[in-house]
């Protein structure tokens, strides 16, 4: 196949799971390469694939894309026909506002609240930094759910704001972040994505162990 997506495990790998996810959900056909991350695995062969040395990465016949939202906008362009953002200017606008946030900020959560898919929710353990992140996506996605006009998602339909944010919503469940209202709505209806079970269910079944993922 011409078109093949580099990433790293399922279970670990947030920044994989966003450009998977949209193209999967969009049944754009493509082949996936995994490598572990943490591994002399992944070390030997990621130079093969990327320029960066990270994942995910993208090769569509000859064309090599890095960065998760890079692919994401590529992906719009090249298979989606645009409908990756909303089709009003001043929407689209905000939806990239949204996912720039997200790709840039948010470093508490991130750190504190590592992606795990197996994790199961034990006591709260972040800071008042990890709190201030967690108000703030919830509030986001609460006003962005209350002018959506309709469907389940940011801006009604799924599309590249969701993709960013998915990762976000395995935090939350698993490490038993309290959601009320749209943004526990918002959280179910990412869950309730096929592509999204798809990815689940495999990040569970891995059994690999990146150690500082797993504090």
């Amino acid at each position: 196949m011409s078109t093949t997506l580099v990433i790293g495990n399922k279970n670990y790998s947030s920044w994989s799971l966003r450009p998977w996810l949209l193209l999967r959900q969009a049944g754009v056909a493509f082949e996936e390469v995994r490598l572990p991350l943490d591994t002399p695995e992944f070390q030997a062969r990621i130079g093969d694939w990327s320029p960066t040395g990270r994942v995910p990465v993208l090769h569509d016949h000859g064309q090599v894309v890095w960065d998760s939202l890079a692919i994401c906008e590529y992906a719009n362009e090249r298979w989606l026909r645009g409908s990756g953002w909303p089709g009003d200017p001043g929407r689209r606008a905000l939806a990239r506002s949204v996912a720039c946030e997200m790709h840039s900020g948010f470093p508490a959560l991130r750190a504190q609240l590592p992606m795990n898919c197996r994790r199961e929710p034990r006591e709260r353990h972040w800071d008042q930094a990890a709190q201030r992140d967690i108000d703030r996506v919830q509030s986001l996605w609460s006003e962005l759910r209350g002018q959506a006009g309709g469907g389940d998602f940011l801006f009604g339909r799924f599309g590249i704001a969701d993709a960013m944010f998915a990762p976000v919503c395995v935090r939350f469940r698993g490490y038993g972040v309290p959601l009320a209202g749209a943004a526990a709505d918002y959280v179910e209806a990412i869950y309730a994505l096929p592509a999204m079970s798809e990815w689940l269910m495999a990040g569970r079944a891995e059994s690999e162990r990146v150690a500082h993922d797993e504090a």
